[in-house]
């Protein structure tokens, strides 16, 4: 910072916040008369920001974290799909998250009823489920993405439909 570099620092340990948070606020505001002050003529400016990871979407065995909430899913699944951020923060009023290039992505995800194999349970696709999801618009003619845990709907009427199903989190890949 005193050299006029852009940097990113990236740290584990606890000490971050004990010991380079409080460093970094002191050269921010021209108190810290360490390291190479003098030789700059630092007076401070500039700024940071200091991040934290969020909890991980996957679990250890691979299957969604109970602790992952709708929003965090559906951004991870939009973008994995089309490259691009979510176009609006997702709610879970409506299992459409986004469209992107003639595609429409659908999440069916309900957190508390993960591994629970039931058509009520809102993380499966069954042929009510297929028959109620949203259009994009009323003459919406692309693809239908819809990612869930489990589908009941046979392939040939997904192909009739133009829908694409792909299971959770076997199906969700990075580009």
């Amino acid at each position: 910072m005193k050299m006029g570099r852009k940097f990113v620092a990236v740290e584990i340990e606890k000490h971050t916040t004990e010991y380079a948070i409080p460093r970094l606020q002191k050269v921010v505001a021209g108190l810290d008369e360490r390291g190479i002050t003098l030789d700059t003529g630092w007076q401070g400016g500039g700024g940071f920001r200091f991040c934290t990871l969020g909890e991980p979407l996957f679990d250890a065995d691979g299957n969604v974290s109970p602790a992952v909430t709708y929003p965090d899913l559906a951004a991870h699944v939009f973008f994995c799909e089309t490259g691009s951020p979510i176009p609006r923060r997702a709610t879970g009023e409506t299992s459409l998250i986004g469209t992107f290039q003639g595609r429409a992505i659908y999440l069916l995800h309900n957190a508390n009823a993960v591994g629970v194999a039931s058509a009520n349970a809102g993380n499966l696709l069954t042929g009510g489920v297929l028959d109620t999801l949203p259009m994009p618009e009323p003459d919406f003619a692309g693809a239908r993405i819809v990612y869930g845990e489990g589908c009941t709907v046979p392939d040939d009427r997904l192909s009739r439909l133009g829908v694409t199903f792909k299971q959770i989190p076997y199906q969700i890949e990075g580009l």
